[in-house]
């Protein structure tokens, strides 16, 4: 059974740290202030030879009064839903509080499998909280220390029992065949990351400044509130990723947190979010620039594009709110003018016009994606290449140096995403950034690369006497 576990619990009994040390990387965000964790976050977790999807989920209290902490505790909820297993942590340090009963409570209502589990149990300290757990009522808890990975045999010794109760239910309610239709159903509808081959999955992330809409246009593809959304800067901290079905291809969707200038950044979370979008940026095929149409391509917006193409990725805009722009035409001039003018670097940057709250222009978007991934992919045969190379040298020289001319000998293609080529010559560090660009843009439009970076590598033949 590949099933869905859900942790939940006060903020910082361990939630993020325990999802880290199952999916075997630091990929959720860990720090002492409450209420880091928003969004549910998505991973395949392992312990010895048990496998299943695990969500980390925002820290719940009894106080959740305000509009943020509301829609968190129904991104946590959905969570719950659709769990086969819930693990309830608690702080064996702290001790049990009212707001680990109210969850216990809330919990029994939804009738799900419960794991309590008590986390921090590293010393001698947590053995008041610990015996403290029994009064919640879920039996013996689970003694571990996420941090210090100890008790994950406990765990998974938990987790095997659980699962086996619930294949009996299982088989009890259906017939064989039934039961195995049941468990391919339900493995489908968790996107199961394991499903097809790698190189057919676009990863595709968002990014962009806070607030021009990158999670509402997440919830816009997928059709549902999967991430939190709303007025207040700042709301996603994590890069978070879902798998998600368009046309029968498949895509990995990262959300990100909005990046603004380091002069502004305040306090080592906004800085640690940054780097887990740079984290998700360096592992994205594509990556989409979302900017606000009101305020086109702002200085922000550029040193974004720079350093994504910096990093190699192909680059795709999307220029969002397009539904508030009364003067279209007018826009789309202005933006091609600062595209061409600040990214001369990557001609031909796509670009499309969307509105993620109306849902207009998706289609196009993603299909764009899909054009700019195939480019970056794109491998040119060496005859080809070298037919054309030609051509163009003989058309235009390079310049002498010190009385000496340059000789371009051939060139090579050497790899693809980002598309990387070596040209070879009698003296490599001699030639002239100019040459270069001229070479890189004929490159372009010879062979249809644009909105991608290239890389192009000047080296030495072998023949020293050349």
């Amino acid at each position: 059974m590949n099933g869905i576990v859900t942790i939940i619990g006060r903020p910082n009994v361990g939630k993020s740290t325990l999802f880290n040390r199952l999916i075997g990387r630091r990929h959720a965000l860990v720090d002492d202030t409450p209420g880091v964790t928003r969004d549910r976050r998505q991973g395949e977790a392992k312990i010895s030879d048990f496998q299943f999807t695990i969500f980390d989920t925002a820290g719940l209290g009894s106080n959740d009064k305000a509009l943020l902490t509301k829609r968190m505790r129904y991104q946590t909820e959905v969570a719950v839903e659709e769990a086969d297993i819930v693990i309830l942590m608690v702080d064996a340090k702290m001790g049990i509080t009212p707001d680990d009963m109210d969850l216990c409570r809330w919990l029994r209502r939804k009738k799900s499998d419960i794991i309590l589990v008590a986390n921090k149990c590293e010393s001698n300290a947590s053995e008041s909280g610990i015996l403290e757990a029994f009064n919640l009522g879920l039996g013996e808890p689970v003694v571990i220390s996420a941090e210090h990975g100890l008790g994950m045999a406990n765990l998974y010794a938990a987790l095997r029992l659980k699962e086996q109760k619930l294949i009996g239910k299982e088989k009890n309610g259906l017939s064989q065949a039934e039961t195995q239709n049941e468990i391919g159903e339900a493995s489908d509808e968790l996107g199961n990351f394991s499903v097809g081959k790698e190189s057919e999955i676009l990863r595709l992330a968002i990014v962009g400044r806070p607030n021009v809409g990158k999670s509402t246009l997440i919830n816009a593809l997928l059709g549902q509130n999967r991430v939190l959304t709303g007025p207040e800067a700042g709301i996603t901290r994590d890069s978070i990723q879902i798998e998600w079905q368009w046309k029968k291809r498949t895509l990995h969707l990262f959300d990100t947190a909005g990046l603004r200038r380091k002069s502004r950044v305040a306090g080592k979370l906004e800085k640690a979010s940054g780097d887990d979008t740079w984290r998700a940026v360096r592992f994205a095929h594509v990556v989409v620039l979302v900017v606000d149409a009101s305020m086109m391509l702002e200085r922000q917006d550029l040193n974004i594009a720079r350093l994504v193409i910096e990093e190699g990725r192909s680059l795709l805009i999307a220029v969002n709110k397009w539904d508030l722009i009364r003067d279209k035409g007018k826009a789309v001039k202005e933006l091609e003018r600062r595209v061409k003018t600040s990214l001369p670097q990557v001609k031909d940057i796509p670009h499309v016009p969307i509105s993620a709250l109306e849902k207009t222009n998706l289609d196009i978007l993603i299909e764009r994606s899909f054009t700019v991934y195939d480019v970056w992919n794109q491998r040119v045969p060496t005859a080809k290449l070298n037919r054309w190379f030609e051509a163009i040298v003989q058309r235009h020289p390079p310049p002498l140096v010190q009385g000496r001319r340059l000789k371009l000998r051939y060139i090579t293609q050497v790899k693809t995403r980002p598309p990387s080529f070596v040209c070879f010559c009698n003296q490599p560090d001699q030639v002239p950034e100019s040459y270069k660009r001229y070479v890189i843009n004929e490159l372009r439009k010879q062979f249809t690369l644009p909105g991608v970076p290239i890389r192009l590598l000047m080296k030495t033949s072998q023949n020293p006497f050349a």
